[in-house]
């Protein structure tokens, strides 16, 4: 990695492209620590760290770098961006109209990202409404003026514009810089989480019981073997021979070849861990943000998506598949990479070119998802089901999914270096 950035860093184009991500990244952490008008944002940070230990609440805020907390600008980060991305990509699928607008070239993306920003916009209004719902439940976090129709206005228009000048920046991000705008950003936030999970962890240490000092051992076990796995899935991919036909053009014999088509095994990275968490975290959100009387259908459906409950576990992992197959979908399509064998002269030993091919590369496809899938299934929810069975570990229950995210968003980010070093034909750089 350090040696990858080092000759990316004597490339002109891409050091240009590395100093502005870096730019983009420190304009979002100011904009993370920028206090609201009306709002007690100290009151906030102590109100929410002692009673969001391991709640929903704990993991928007580490996704949002600490600001959900704190009620800053950039209090709902990412979230309403995300979600945005998600509608539209399922209302593609759903709606022939929104395929055909996508495939249509340039001009459909251009509309298809005009859509997603009206709708971030749309669900940021919902959720700064919900947010100031909930500021305003708790005495003391707003001032006079912030209980006034004016502050109210106020409080709401300015977390909307954050919400919206976070999707600019992500944008910005894919255009001029280096890796995915909503993946850097969250990147950014876990980071700047980290601190205060590695004092959580030192205050184990130093208070001398011996279920601190397991907790703080199990707890660094855990993160090696996270890092160690996610590296080694990364890098792990299935590898279907080819075989190139010899053929004559002009003078010259071309073909007869052996060559493969590498299918990754994680070939969606983090997205869909991030998806799936935006979405089961919706829901429970919402309800939050409401008084919600105990004992009725709500109640019910609240502590059922709880991030102690089973229910949330199995919900929680069955849409990390479905998000894992639903991006291979997208992203790869068997059919025309066997219509592009077939126009190459190249065939898969023992399968008939067209067809039969590409319903083989398919029955791959499924089948490395499905491990691929499962393993981000496994480290989202096993931190999980370790925190509700061992209380000391209930501060670490979004570590999993967190570190899952870093540790992906570096490697991801380091294989766009090398790609774009490559196509640059400077020989000797990889190895």
């Amino acid at each position: 990695m350090i040696k990858t950035l080092r000759n990316a860093w004597k490339t002109a184009e891409l050091r240009n492209k590395l100093v502005f991500t870096a730019f983009i990244l420190i304009l979002y952490r100011l904009g993370a620590v920028i206090p609201m008008p009306y709002v007690n944002g100290e009151l906030m940070a102590s109100v929410f760290g002692s009673a969001t230990g391991g709640s929903m609440f704990q993991y928007l805020n580490i996704l949002s770098g600490e600001a959900f907390s704190k009620a800053t600008l950039f209090a709902l980060s990412i979230s309403p961006y995300i979600t945005s991305s998600i509608v539209i990509q399922l209302l593609t699928i759903a709606i022939p109209a929104l395929e055909r607008l996508q495939k249509s070239g340039e001009e459909g993306r251009k509309k298809i990202t005009q859509l997603t920003r009206y709708i971030t916009v749309a669900l940021a209004l919902i959720m700064s409404f919900g947010y100031y719902q909930v500021m305003r439940n708790t005495s003391g976090i707003l001032t006079d003026r912030g209980n006034t129709v004016f502050g109210a206005i106020v409080i709401i228009a300015v977390y909307c514009a954050g919400s919206s000048l976070i999707m600019w920046l992500g944008e910005k991000i894919n255009e001029n810089g280096i890796g995915n705008g909503i993946s850097m950003i969250l990147f950014a936030n876990i980071v700047a989480s980290t601190p205060t999970i590695v004092s959580s962890m030192i205050n184990l240490a130093k208070s001398g019981t011996l279920a601190g000092i397991l907790t703080l051992v199990i707890g660094v076990i855990v993160a090696l073997a996270i890092v160690y796995f996610v590296v080694f899935m990364t890098h792990s991919e299935r590898r279907l021979p080819v075989q190139y036909a010899k053929r004559v053009v002009g003078r010259k014999m071309y073909g007869g070849q052996s060559s493969n088509l590498p299918i990754k095994i994680n070939m969606n990275g983090v997205m869909p861990i991030i998806f799936a968490n935006a979405i089961v975290s919706l829901p429970t959100t919402i309800m939050l943000f409401f008084n919600i009387k105990e004992g009725g259908f709500w109640a019910g459906l609240r502590n059922a998506l709880n991030y102690t409950s089973p229910v949330y576990w199995v919900v929680n992992f069955l849409l990390i598949i479905a998000f894992a197959y639903f991006y291979v979908a997208i992203s790869f399509n068997p059919v025309e990479v066997s219509n592009n064998l077939k126009k190459n002269g190249g065939f898969i030993p023992g399968i008939r070119p067209g067809k039969p091919t590409s319903d083989y590369i398919k029955k791959v496809l499924n089948k490395v998802t499905l491990i691929g899938a499962i393993f981000l299934g496994v480290v989202a929810v096993l931190p999980l089901v370790l925190g509700s069975f061992a209380p000391n570990l209930s501060g670490f229950a979004f570590g999993g999914s967190s570190l899952l995210i870093v540790v992906g968003v570096i490697l991801e980010t380091e294989r766009e270096i090398e790609a774009q070093l490559t196509m640059r034909h400077y020989k000797g750089f990889l190895e």
